[in-house]
């Protein structure tokens, strides 16, 4: 058994294909249309064929408490990780991204907590060793 699709639920698809994809660096996988959303889905580009993550929206009446109810006890919605936390911090403060907890030293892990602009806080950590 593997992970084949995780998703993280967005206030609007389209902003955040352009967050996940033109911050984040994140590529686009598949773009289908359902309706008045999309099959959605983002890959990194050093792993095209590995795990997708649906950018799905977040319509459901259950989401929205959800989400605000993580944002405000600042907990991140998901982890990506990345080989140098710090380095990928000021890169993304270059481009104006929202850092809500600066790069942090917790023993064999590093990580830092960012606002993805569509309801979600993410959590970007490198594993030393």
């Amino acid at each position: 058994m593997r992970i084949n699709l995780a998703s993280v639920l967005v206030d609007d698809q389209a902003k955040a294909l352009r967050f996940y994809t033109e911050v984040l660096g994140f590529v686009k996988k598949h773009d289908v249309p359902l309706g008045e959303h999309r099959w959605l889905t983002v890959v990194s580009p050093q792993d095209p064929d590995g795990t997708e993550l649906v950018l799905e929206p977040s319509s459901h009446p259950a989401v929205q408490p959800f989400k605000e109810a993580l944002v405000a006890d600042g907990i991140p919605y998901t982890s990506f990780a990345v080989d140098d936390v710090k380095a990928e911090y000021e890169r993304l403060r270059g481009l104006g991204v929202r850092f809500t907890q600066e790069p942090a030293d917790m023993g064999p892990v590093t990580t830092a907590v960012l606002d993805d602009t569509c309801g979600n806080l993410l959590q970007i950590a490198h594993q030393a060793g």
